[in-house]
């Protein structure tokens, strides 16, 4: 699944998985750019999924956005 983010005006969305544990980021917070595991307290760069401490070591899946009129589209982003 993934987790749709909202930061001032642009729409972000991660896969709403922790790389370290399994466990739903869903309910974790956002500070500077980044969701912080509710679990844990991993976190992870919003725009490039890139994990910022440990316990997580690797990457969360990101999507592209795409907005048009009031439908949010989101895809994975190709490598």
């Amino acid at each position: 699944p993934a987790l749709l983010i909202r930061v001032d005006k642009q729409y972000l969305a991660i896969e709403d998985i922790c790389t370290h544990d399994g466990q739903p980021l869903t309910n974790g917070c956002i500070e500077q750019g980044a969701i912080i595991c509710p679990r844990h307290g991993a976190r992870f760069d919003l725009i490039t999924g890139k994990a910022l401490c440990m316990p997580a070591t690797k990457p969360v899946k990101t999507f592209e956005i795409e907005v048009r009129g009031e439908k949010i589209f989101a895809r994975s982003k190709s490598k």
